[in-house]
């Protein structure tokens, strides 16, 4: 696994310490482990995990900035994009977020097997997180949890005015960018950029939005979960 990070992670021009692929392997190892009873991912082997888990997922290093930073993963489930982020550039403070107890469980029991501090693993559903997490981080993150609109609405009131909100999504994404953006407006925020990406060592093409908070969202937002779904933004 570790010449498969190694180059990957050249090709991102980016140099994690050897602290990090040790804790990529255990996070692999315990993973496929835990695979096994919880159903955590699809996808599994050791050189499929490090391209199209941890590579993928740390691509997002190379244009947004965490360093120092407070960060948020919003449906993480087993940890991507986040953790896979924070083995890399350990000098940010994570919040790994999901509404199903047993991959907060699984990720608490992960960040204790490898080491790492400042990270928080929290069981909640975006809409309803304690009210201290309203514009909390400057970042929050997301890899292919919902509809965009839908996603915008439960990340964007948890970021800071001047924070950004990286949504991870297909290639063709072009349709999703243009039905959310009333709805960033509507949030407070501005659509900063579209980004395009080959996943390391593959051909598989991906690509996330940005978006910066301009003004505080309106209090309203998010709304239940039920009317999100029902009508989005």
């Amino acid at each position: 696994m570790k010449e498969i990070l190694a180059e990957g992670f050249a090709e991102l021009g980016l140099t994690p310490d050897e602290r990090a692929f040790e804790r990529y392997e255990k996070y692999c190892e315990y993973l496929e482990e835990k695979n096994k009873v919880m159903n955590l991912t699809a996808i599994t082997g050791e050189t499929e995990v490090a391209r199209l888990h941890f590579l993928d997922s740390a691509a997002l290093l190379k244009y947004v900035k965490t360093e120092g930073r407070k960060v948020i993963d919003v449906g993480t489930g087993a940890g991507f994009p986040g953790l896979a982020m924070k083995i890399a550039q350990p000098d940010m403070e994570l919040t790994l977020l999901d509404s199903l107890n047993k991959r907060i469980a699984f990720l608490s029991e992960t960040c204790e097997l490898l080491e790492l501090s400042g990270v928080s693993c929290i069981h909640a559903r975006a809409e309803e997180v304690p009210p201290e997490f309203r514009e909390g981080f400057d970042l929050a993150v997301s890899r292919a949890v919902s509809y965009l609109p839908q996603l915008c609405e439960l990340c964007l009131p948890l970021v800071k005015v001047g924070g950004g909100f990286a949504a991870m999504k297909g290639p063709d994404c072009d349709e999703e960018v243009k039905a959310s953006e009333e709805a960033i407006k509507k949030l407070g925020g501005k659509l900063v950029g579209v980004e395009r990406y080959t996943v390391p060592g593959t051909d598989i093409r991906h690509g996330f939005l940005l978006v910066k908070n301009l003004f505080p969202t309106a209090k309203r937002y998010p709304r239940k979960w039920a009317q999100i779904k029902k009508q989005p933004l």
